[in-house]
């Protein structure tokens, strides 16, 4: 649960989102940038992929565009789940749940599952593509609630960034 106080904006109780030492780790590391480089590129295979997605199931075409789409997807989803929990390593001091993002987390897992699932499915062999096709769709809606989380996350962040600055205004006005 995220709450919004005059100091900082808090997680789980009274925890700040970032303390001091970990907001600087953040803004000092280089995984923070590639972050927030593949979350848009991510984003847009995603927009492309359920293009594609969708207009095979509407329309039979482009079935082998669709089917490798979802492919691209996971492997991008795959690539930036690998650098964020390097970048949660480096920020929070363990790989995967620190508390700031414990519920990202675990619902990423689900995402993962899901994408994985599909892989499996496809080299397997063990769906018809129609049954791929909707198997993706799953995935995809994950992946949306998934990136809803960590869009919240990026607004609370800034919200304690600013109440942050409010408070160093006006610790040195009052000194």
């Amino acid at each position: 649960m995220t709450t919004r106080t005059n100091k900082a904006v808090t997680v789980q109780g009274n925890r700040p989102l970032y303390t001091a030492e970990e907001r600087a780790r953040r803004d000092a590391s280089p995984w923070t940038l590639v972050q927030g480089v593949l979350a848009p590129v991510q984003f847009l295979i995603f927009g492309v992929s359920l293009y594609l997605v969708i207009n095979y199931l509407r329309t039979g075409e482009h079935h082998d565009a669709a089917i490798w789409s979802v492919v691209v997807k996971t492997m991008a989803l795959y690539t930036i789940m690998v650098t964020g929990a390097i970048w949660e390593k480096v920020v929070f001091g363990r790989y995967l749940f620190a508390p700031s993002f414990y519920w990202e987390d675990v619902f990423s897992m689900l995402v993962i599952a899901l994408h994985t699932a599909y892989l499996v499915a496809l080299f397997g062999g063990w769906l018809d593509d129609r049954q791929l096709m909707l198997l993706a769709l799953a995935a995809y809606a994950t992946y949306v609630v998934n990136a809803g989380q960590f869009i919240w996350k990026l607004r609370m962040a800034r919200l304690q960034g600013a109440g942050d600055a409010r408070s160093e205004t006006t610790t040195a006005v009052a000194a």
